[in-house]
């Protein structure tokens, strides 16, 4: 009973060590600790990087969540305001990106790994270095970094006057303080900040140790039941008419015949994976004869594909082709993009650009069930926002 009882203590001690293995939060007098990171522009940088600054911000960000999204244009306006002071922002990408679930994914068109930030770093025009920490997360644990974005503010002394938020809300009209910005004031003015230390609100860091979790989630997605059914030309009328989902819809003609259409194949279930927690719908139409079902679902339980699936019930092929889209010509694959009162968003004949659909996919959700933060939705391309109606 001895050795039970200490075999459970021991036990509760590592669970419990493990969850306070993530460090502090770097305290306000600290010293701007050492890094050497590479940045989007394939450059390394260091402190010494910005040594000619009069003041360092260091913002922990990344692309995938959706607050540190909301905050991109404001860091950017921060550089903007405050380049000719003296002022350098930093931005570092704290995540690992094998840690971040694919449903976690569904407010945006990137996930976090290093090709992803550049891609977004371009598309944005960030105005400031984007660097990674993702893959060794080594300084993100000497800042002790809790969420995306997380700010930390350093002095020509390099000595930290300010941690915490940028502002007092993610919804930009609802900011009442402006913390980051009162800091930097202050400091430029020689004065200590009148608030040196803020809560944060916004997506956790993403450390390492949560990869396993995701290869769990990955494992439990792969068990969903996957099922087959035959649609008629009645049917495809309705399905493209989308009169009654109230969700945005991807529809994807393919066969398993087609290259294009079983390489790309995976990579189109994992948009299901992205946004099916939202105002969303992924449907697989196999443009094959009836008698061609086992072979579908073959491929189709092979690819653990637990979206929504047809196959042919009629044998017409050309009834299909001119029920649904006027526009399409018959070649596979074939994607149409609807929103939720059947409007195109997106029409491809052969193999998807899957960032360009995605920007596409998030608005068109976001316009149907805005998140709780929004109060615009932005397009992706532009950038230009239109109010949310509440």
């Amino acid at each position: 009973m001895r050795s039970l009882l200490a075999s459970c203590l021991l036990a509760f001690a590592a669970l419990t060590a493990s969850a306070d293995t993530h460090p502090p939060v770097l305290a306000i007098g600290s010293p701007l600790p050492d890094f050497n990171l590479k940045g989007v522009d394939d450059k390394m940088y260091t402190p010494a990087s910005f040594a000619d600054a009069k003041v360092l911000m260091v913002v922990f960000t990344c692309n995938h969540c959706p607050t540190a999204q909301a905050y991109e244009e404001r860091i950017k306006a921060i550089q903007a305001d405050y380049k000719a002071k003296g002022v350098q922002v930093v931005a570092i990408n704290p995540n690992s990106a094998a840690a971040v679930r694919f449903d976690e994914m569904g407010y945006g068109d990137l996930g976090d790994t290093f090709e992803e930030m550049k891609i977004r770093a371009e598309h944005k025009q960030f105005n400031f270095p984007y660097l990674d920490d993702g893959d060794e997360q080594v300084v993100v644990a000497k800042f002790g970094a809790l969420v995306t974005p997380h700010v930390y503010i350093f002095d020509q002394a390099r000595k930290l006057r300010f941690v915490g938020r940028i502002d007092s809300s993610e919804r930009e009209d609802l900011a009442r303080s402006h913390e980051t910005r009162d800091a930097l004031d202050a400091m430029l003015a020689g004065k200590e900040p009148a608030v040196t230390t803020t809560k944060v609100f916004g997506c956790s860091i993403k450390w390492k140790d949560k990869i396993p979790d995701n290869e769990r989630w990955m494992a439990k997605v792969a068990k969903e039941p996957v099922t087959l059914e035959h649609i008629s030309v009645d049917g495809i009328k309705a399905l493209r008419a989308n009169a009654d989902s109230g969700k945005v819809r991807l529809i994807n003609f393919w066969a398993t015949w087609c290259g294009p259409c079983v390489s790309e194949f995976s990579e189109l279930i994992e948009q299901n994976l992205r946004f099916r927690q939202r105002a969303f719908e992924l449907v697989t139409v196999a443009a094959q004869f009836p008698d061609e079902e086992a072979k579908v679902l073959k491929f189709l339980q092979d690819k653990h594909a637990s979206t929504k699936n047809y196959i042919y019930g009629e044998s017409d092929k050309y009834a299909y082709i001119e029920a649904f889209d006027k526009e399409w010509n018959g070649e596979l694959p074939y994607t149409l993009l609807i929103d939720e009162k059947g409007n195109v968003l997106y029409r491809e004949s052969g193999s998807i650009d899957f960032i360009k659909i995605r920007r596409a996919i998030v608005p068109a959700i976001d316009k149907v069930s805005p998140w709780g933060n929004r109060d615009k939705v932005y397009d992706p391309v532009t950038g230009a926002g239109t109010a949310v109606k509440k």
